[in-house]
C-alpha cells in the first residue's frame, strides 16, 4: 500500500509548509554553501590542516538534517508516495554526501597549500612534481570520489525525492494555487542556492531532466483539470529562475580561456569555487602586494 495513491489524496490540498522551505534554505547556504566559506575564514590554528575543519562539521550536519528534512516533506505530501524508493533514495544520499565529505574535505584543504580549482589535477603545481609518480593516480582517485561518485550518489536522490515530492503537489482547486508573501520572500535565496549547486555540483543534465520532467508532469496535469499548489509552485519557479541565473553565469564567463580549458565540450557551466581560485584569488593577492 505504500506505492498506492489512494482516491481520496487527489482532492486534498496542503498549505504552504514555510517552516520546512525556510529551514531547507538556511541549513543549505550555512552548511554547504559556508563550508568551504568557514574553511577559509576561520584560524588556521583553531583547525590545524591534519584535522577535521570548521567546514567538516557543517557536512557532518548537513548530512544528517538534510535526510530529515527530506523525510518531513515526503510527509506533509497530500499524497501517499512510494515510500520503499524515498527510504532507499535516502540511503544513497547519506552513503554519497558522506563519501563527498572525505574528498571534499581533503580538497579543500589543499587549497592552503596552493591547490587550484580551475586547473585539472595533473596541471596543478603542487600535485605534478609528485614523487613516485602513482600518487598523482592517489590524487585523482580522490578527486572522482569527491567529483564524481559522491555527486552522483548525493544528487541524485536529492532531485529523485524533490520530483517524487513534486509529483504529490497538484490540485483541482484553482485558488490553492497561489503562493503566499513567505513563498515570494524565500523564492529567490532558494534558487540562489539551486545555482550554486548546479555549477559547483557539475549537476546540469541532472537538474535540467529534472526540471523537463517537471515541465511535462505539468502539462500532463493541467489536462485532466489539475494545478500545482503553493508547494509547486514554489518548487517549479525556483527551478525556473535557476536556470536563469545558470544562463547569466555562462554568458559572464562565456569567453573566460583558462575556465574553458578545464570545462570543454558543449556543455560549459564553470564551478564557482573555480572561478574564485583563478580570479578573487590573484585580486586579493594584488591587494596584498599594493
Amino acid at each position: 500500500r505504500h506505492g498506492a495513491v489512494k482516491n481520496e489524496d487527489t482532492f486534498k490540498t496542503s498549505p504552504f509548509h514555510f517552516d520546512l522551505w525556510f529551514y531547507f534554505t538556511l541549513q543549505n547556504w550555512v552548511l554547504d554553501f559556508g563550508r568551504p566559506i568557514a574553511m577559509i575564514i576561520l584560524p588556521l590554528e583553531w583547525f590545524p590542516l591534519n584535522k577535521p575543519s570548521a567546514g567538516d562539521y557543517f557536512h557532518m550536519a548537513y548530512n544528517v538534517i538534510t535526510p530529515f528534512l527530506l523525510l518531513k516533506l515526503i510527509e506533509r505530501s497530500p499524497k501517499t508516495l512510494p515510500r520503499s524508493m524515498i527510504y532507499v533514495s535516502i540511503i544513497m544520499f547519506v552513503m554519497g554526501a558522506s563519501i563527498h565529505l572525505v574528498g571534499d574535505s581533503v580538497n579543500h584543504r589543499l587549497i592552503f597549500s596552493g591547490y587550484q580549482h580551475h586547473l585539472s589535477v595533473r596541471e596543478n603545481p603542487i600535485i605534478k612534481n609528485l614523487k613516485p609518480e602513482t600518487l598523482i593516480d592517489s590524487f585523482e582517485l580522490l578527486y572522482y570520489y569527491d567529483e564524481y561518485l559522491g555527486h552522483s550518489m548525493w544528487y541524485i536522490p536529492f532531485f529523485l525525492i524533490l520530483f517524487i515530492y513534486f509529483t504529490g503537489c497538484f490540485t483541482p482547486v484553482e485558488e490553492e494555487s497561489r503562493m503566499p508573501v513567505a513563498a515570494l520572500l524565500l523564492m529567490g535565496p532558494s534558487s540562489l542556492y539551486y545555482w550554486y549547486l548546479v555549477t559547483e555540483g557539475q549537476i546540469f543534465i541532472l537538474y535540467i531532466f529534472t526540471f523537463f520532467a517537471m515541465m511535462a508532469l505539468v502539462m500532463h496535469q493541467k489536462r485532466k483539470g489539475l494545478v500545482l499548489d503553493s508547494n509547486g509552485l514554489f518548487l517549479f519557479y525556483s527551478f525556473i529562475i535557476t536556470l536563469v541565473l545558470i544562463a547569466v553565469w555562462v554568458v559572464w564567463l562565456w569567453n573566460d580561456k583558462i575556465l574553458r580549458k578545464k570545462y570543454p565540450g558543449v556543455i560549459y557551466i564553470p564551478e564557482p569555487w573555480a572561478f574564485y581560485t583563478l580570479h578573487m584569488n590573484n585580486l586579493h593577492a594584488a591587494k596584498e602586494s599594493l
